[in-house]
């Protein structure tokens, strides 16, 4: 029988056949693509032709070709929905995956192949993108290794592959947690909660069949209801189950995962030669160095703190009001902040809601894209990996750019958090490849969908993501779409989530799911007014985590506890009380899921500095789609990927780098 991922890919847009993809093919085909893959390593390693750019580093762009295509899938799937055997699969990938990277970086007839033409390069006659592309090859090998020799590479080996597996237990640690939990509710215990709120309880329950309405550890269900439920012992127990997470005990539990994953980090870095894991990780990034991320981090957490503790001080006084002594705790800052919000600004999550239908979010999305980049969507009937998973065809002109896949729905086979991910990258070597770019969130599931403000600001943030997988115009796979520094690969999705917050947009596509009508003027401007409320709070709880990751990261030998690292971090940098940090260590999936975020959880704040200063250059323009600058951010930031340094793209974009002024004013924080 033909395995469906090893064939020809016929359907239409040349997706994958996922009506004819089983579990029972995932293994044969990474088998079969492993097998290509080495064959292909092989071949460019053992030519007894003198290297070129063309049969070294264009044959490395094309040896594992099979592999993405079906780790695309795989991982795409496994992810968004897992089952048992996903998950076995994934455990026993995770250390095959590694030891597979680690023998081609290994294999010293490849890289002293790369390092004939490194050491040739200014006599190659090399385009910029290409000289780009083989100075990221040199350095990738040399990262990984390949300069080492004898037990420092066996040994640097070893510690790859034994982070990808505490990678992936740490994964699927959390998702047992977050997929076992759940809080039943009586009808009395629905009392005082908003009806779009109630509505997912019960239809949360449904999804679980459990017999009636229920609080799970999704962040779209667990959230509102710590911001409405009155009842302070509920929102006691679901908040101590929330921040629980990974740290119950038991064979889920990820404390010592952690610690092993920090200290084969710190281990990897020496073997590298760096006096800690941070400088090896920052070493690539804008930041560059930990003092920087440091200078940032701290520039922005002194005002975020005082507006916090000012703010926990009129919320304390609420509690105290309603008759309960004691500090406040943090299952009530997001109760009172919802009642001041109110008092303050008359704005109400259930009388915002409403407006706020998936639908008519995901259209103002694709509405904002084709103002912005000529974009045009249009819907497939195509199957999909879930039920819930639908398809567009996106077009320029009557040109094909890329399929877009968007997942929304949270439901218990799917990680928690949103993310944005290509099942099939961009890239011009051997033709025209348009990309396959995947959106994947966890919105609440009712009828019809509503989204809270915050919702609404991730899908659009989510979005930002796709257009830089879908408008990347590039030769090569490996600069392709998000392949760039990791402190500059959110800014295209930072900055995307401020059209969101053009009243135009609002006007149009915020419709009362009911009547249709639009959302009144005076509702957007109190929206609109309440942006920056309880910007404390957020602030610090990401802040906090950030110094936190930094400080797990920068010392030459890792904590051997943690979780008392963590203590100390937060004590020394007064952290408020009722704040908690946004992801405590055991459930930090950012940092220890894998190496992406590791040392660089600062990149949301370092790429937010850029994002309030690129959207101020429209504000400085025609308004918020002027053509012009729409026109350089494609150009520089969109379609331009890795092709040049992060910070040299940004300058071509705006004329200059940021300061941080820009962030601090966009947080209502420059007076704090």
């Amino acid at each position: 029988m033909t395995n469906p991922l090893l064939a020809e890919w016929t359907a239409p847009h040349a997706l994958p056949p996922f009506d004819a993809i089983s579990d029972a093919h995932f293994g044969p085909a990474f088998d079969a693509a492993e097998a290509e893959g080495r064959a292909a390593i092989a071949a460019i390693a053992e030519a007894t032709e003198p290297p070129t750019f063309a049969n070294t580093i264009e044959a490395l762009e094309r040896a594992d070709k099979l592999l993405d295509r079906v780790a695309g899938v795989f991982y795409n799937i496994a992810g968004s929905d897992s089952n048992p055997e996903r998950e076995a699969l994934m455990r026993d990938l995770a250390p095959r995956m590694s030891a597979y990277a680690s023998e081609i970086t290994n294999n010293a007839a490849l890289f002293a192949r790369i390092q004939t033409l490194w050491d040739a390069r200014d006599d190659l006659d090399l385009s910029a993108e290409q000289a780009r592309v083989l100075m990221l090859y040199h350095r990738s090998f040399v990262r990984s290794g390949a300069a080492l020799e004898g037990a420092a590479r066996d040994r640097l080996t070893e510690v790859k592959s034994r982070l990808a597996t505490l990678g992936t237990t740490f994964t699927q640690n959390l998702l047992a947690d977050e997929r076992s939990w759940f809080m039943p509710l009586s009808e009395d215990d629905l009392e005082g909660l908003p009806d779009f709120v109630v509505a997912s309880a019960r239809a949360a329950g449904e999804e679980k069949e459990a017999g009636g309405p229920i609080v799970t550890l999704s962040r779209s269900l667990i959230t509102p209801f710590l911001q409405f439920s009155p009842r302070r012992d509920l929102r006691a127990k679901a908040f101590a189950a929330w921040i629980a997470r990974g740290a119950n005990g038991g064979d889920t539990d990820n404390r010592a995962i952690c610690a092993e994953i920090l200290a084969l980090r710190a281990e990897r870095a020496k073997l590298l030669g760096y006096a800690n894991f941070a400088d090896y990780k920052l070493e690539t990034e804008m930041a560059r160095t930990p003092d920087a991320v440091r200078g940032l981090l701290m520039q922005v957490w002194e005002p975020a703190k005082s507006a916090a503790n000012e703010d926990a001080q009129i919320l304390e006084a609420m509690l105290h009001k309603d008759c309960y002594e004691g500090p406040l705790e943090p299952w009530d800052w997001r109760y009172y902040a919802a009642i001041r919000r109110k008092a303050e600004h008359d704005l109400d999550e259930a009388e915002l809601k409403p407006y706020l239908q998936l639908d008519r979010m995901i259209e103002a999305s694709f509405a904002c894209a084709n103002r912005l980049f000529g974009l045009e969507f249009a819907p497939l009937d195509v199957p999909l990996y879930h039920p819930d998973a639908r398809a567009w065809e996106v077009t320029r002109n009557g040109a094909p750019v890329a399929i877009f896949i968007g997942d929304y729905f949270a439901r218990g086979s799917k990680r928690s958090g949103a993310w944005c991910s290509a099942m099939r990258s961009q890239s011009k070597l051997d033709g025209a490849v348009t990309p396959i770019v995947v959106n994947v969130c966890n919105f609440a599931k009712s009828e019809p969908a509503l989204l809270s403000y915050d919702d609404a600001r991730t899908l659009f943030h989510e979005f930002g993501h796709a257009l830089h997988q879908m408008l990347s115009n590039v030769t090569y796979g490996l600069i392709s779409g998000t392949s760039v520094a990791r402190d500059f690969v959110e800014l295209p999705s930072q900055l995307y989530e401020h059209w969101l917050e053009v009243p135009e947009v609002l006007e149009e596509f915020a419709t009362h799911a009911d009547t249709g009508a639009p959302m009144p003027r005076d509702l957007l401007d109190r929206l609109l007014g309440a942006a920056t409320y309880d910007m404390g709070f957020s602030t610090v709880e990401y802040v906090a985590s950030a110094l936190v990751d930094l400080a797990f990261h920068e010392a030459a030998d890792a904590p051997a506890d943690p979780m008392q690292k963590q203590a100390e971090v937060l004590e020394a940098i007064g952290m408020p009380r009722a704040i908690p940090m946004r992801h405590a260590t055991p459930h930090f999936a950012h940092v220890f899921a894998g190496d992406g975020y590791s040392a660089g959880y600062y990149s949301y704040m370092w790429s937010e500095v850029m994002d309030a200063d690129a959207f101020d250059a429209f504000g400085e323009a025609g308004g918020p789609f002027d053509p012009e600058i729409a026109a350089k951010l494609e150009e520089f930031i969109l379609s331009a990927g890795g092709s040049e340094e992060a910070d040299v793209l940004y300058t071509k974009f705006r004329g200059r780098m940021p300061r941080v002024e820009a962030l601090l004013k966009g947080r209502g924080l420059l007076t704090a």
